[in-house]
């Protein structure tokens, strides 16, 4: 993958512009992981293109390892909502925002690991932490998308002048994502 013109290119990437993104990043300097709870990767970005949803980001991760991006870097994505990290709010003015197709945290329902959007995950699909005394279970990542999520981490630290890489749950408390489970 490369960037040009704050666009990604490469094998593996597809473009699916988001319109209603105009107003300009300032920086961006950090980048900050969200995951979609969505059934897929292709779902979940036609989602957030869509002009009457109030969110997007700038790049979704599917699950074995496809990319589409859908806002330029250069634009504001709207993925981080109230948030502020190290005395800054407003972050979406300064950061890029990359989905991680995941179904995030899971519910146990007898022996099945149900997602809050009713898809069964597969017990081996199921990170369990163990956090005090509470168990709780959350969809894994694919060791796909993570080389996938390193690489281009590692390519917009390159571009622009990085210095963070958050969960989307360090700039707010109203969110748990990307979750215990990504190894990052």
């Amino acid at each position: 993958m490369e960037i040009l013109n704050h666009w990604l290119t490469g094998k593996g990437v597809v473009c699916l512009p988001c319109v209603k993104n105009r107003e300009k990043i300032v920086g961006p300097d950090m980048i900050i992981l969200h995951y979609t709870a969505g059934t897929s990767a292709a779902g979940s970005a036609f989602y957030l293109a869509r002009p009457d949803v109030k969110a997007s980001a700038h790049v979704v991760i599917g699950r074995r390892g496809e990319v589409i991006q859908l806002v330029a870097f250069d634009t504001q994505a709207w993925h981080a909502g109230e948030s502020s990290y190290e005395g800054r709010s407003g972050l979406n003015r300064y950061s890029i925002g990359i989905e991680l197709d995941n179904l995030g945290r899971l519910r146990k329902v007898g022996e099945r690991f149900v997602a809050e959007c009713g898809v069964e995950v597969p017990e081996g699909e199921v990170y369990v932490c163990r956090d005090g005394e509470e168990e709780t279970y959350w969809h894994r990542y694919t060791s796909r998308q993570v080389a996938v999520l390193q690489e281009l981490c590692q390519l917009l630290g390159k571009a622009y002048p990085i210095r963070s890489v958050v969960g989307h749950s360090d700039v707010t408390s109203r969110k748990q994502d990307p979750g215990p489970a990504l190894p990052f």
